[in-house]
């Protein structure tokens, strides 16, 4: 599982899955465990699929941070 660091620093994991017509893109954040997906068309950019997945999970992460 390829890992990259955010815009923040934090190490974040990628995972793409392609089943069928469809492709999953898993991003999960290592200090938190927090994990968000995104599914795509199988073939969808996977630079497009994981951008879409890093920014779903910035929204969840700052979501969560505002509920602490």
């Amino acid at each position: 599982m390829p890992t990259r660091r955010s815009d923040s620093g934090r190490e974040i994991l990628i995972e793409i899955v392609t089943i069928g017509a469809y492709a999953k893109a898993s991003a999960i954040d290592a200090a938190t465990g927090t994990e968000v997906s995104v599914a795509g068309p199988a073939n969808a950019d996977r630079a497009s699929l994981e951008a879409a997945a890093l920014q779903k999970l910035d929204f969840v992460l700052k979501k969560q941070a505002k509920k602490n």
